[in-house]
C-alpha cells in the first residue's frame, strides 16, 4: 500500500513525476546533496490533522540524500505485485489531485480523509484497510 506518494515507473525518478518546481516546505541544500523539511513547516504541512504528535516527529526530522528523489529507480514493484494507492484526501504536502494522478498506476484506489500521515491520524481506517487488502484479491496490478 502506498500513500500521499508518486508511482514512478522504472526509469522515472521520484522528482521526474512531480512538478517542476521544489515544494515550498523542503529545504534543500545542493552543497551538501541533502534534503529536508522546514521544521517550521512541519505542523501546517504534514500534521494538521494529528498535532498531538507534532513536538515528537519535530524531534525526528532528518536531512536525506538527493539521490533518493533523484535517481531513476530500478524496478517498479507496483507493476508486480499487489497494488493499492491510499489518496489522502487533506494532504498539504502532496496535493489530493496529484496523488489521484500518481494511484492510476496504481491496481486499487482508496481516498480517505486525512492529511499526509493517516497512520498517525486515522491508525484505525488504516489497519483496517490492511487488514481488508490482506484478505482480498481486488488489490491487482494493472
Amino acid at each position: 500500500m502506498c500513500s500521499a506518494s508518486s508511482l514512478p515507473e522504472a526509469g522515472e525518478s521520484p522528482s521526474s513525476v512531480g512538478g517542476s518546481e521544489p515544494a515550498p516546505f523542503l529545504d534543500i541544500d545542493v552543497r551538501s546533496g541533502t534534503l529536508g523539511v522546514r521544521p517550521e513547516l512541519l505542523l501546517d504541512t504534514f500534521l494538521q490533522d494529528c498535532p498531538e504528535v507534532a513536538a515528537d516527529a519535530g524531534s525526528r526530522l532528518a536531512r536525506q540524500s538527493l539521490s533518493v528523489v533523484g535517481q531513476p529507480v530500478q524496478a517498479a514493484a507496483w507493476q508486480h505485485v499487489p497494488s493499492t494507492y491510499l489518496v489522502c484526501a487533506q494532504d498539504r504536502g502532496t496535493p489530493a489531485e496529484a496523488q489521484r494522478d500518481f494511484a492510476r498506476r496504481a491496481g486499487a484506489v482508496v481516498e480517505l480523509d486525512t492529511g499526509h500521515h493517516p497512520f498517525l491520524s486515522r491508525p484505525q481506517a488504516v489497519a483496517d484497510l490492511r487488514v481488508g487488502l490482506s484478505t482480498s484479491t481486488t488489490a491487482m496490478p494493472r
